[in-house]
């Protein structure tokens, strides 16, 4: 599950119990233990990527 922060930058939350904090040595949730699975994972990576485009191409609209 990705949210977005005020600032529009995506946050990563657990799909089991909805937390946004993650333990990240273990890879799991700190409310529930749940692991992050490696699909979310790679879903939150790619909204990092966009989110870092979009920025940009607004910084150069600037």
């Amino acid at each position: 599950m990705i949210f977005l922060n005020p600032s529009g930058a995506p946050e990563l939350g657990c799909d089991a119990c909805g937390c946004r904090w993650f333990d990240r040595r273990t890879g799991t949730c700190y409310e529930c233990s749940t692991p992050v699975s490696e699909e979310s994972q790679a879903e939150y990576r790619q909204a990092l990527v966009e989110f870092a485009q979009r920025r940009s191409a607004e910084s150069e609209e600037e």
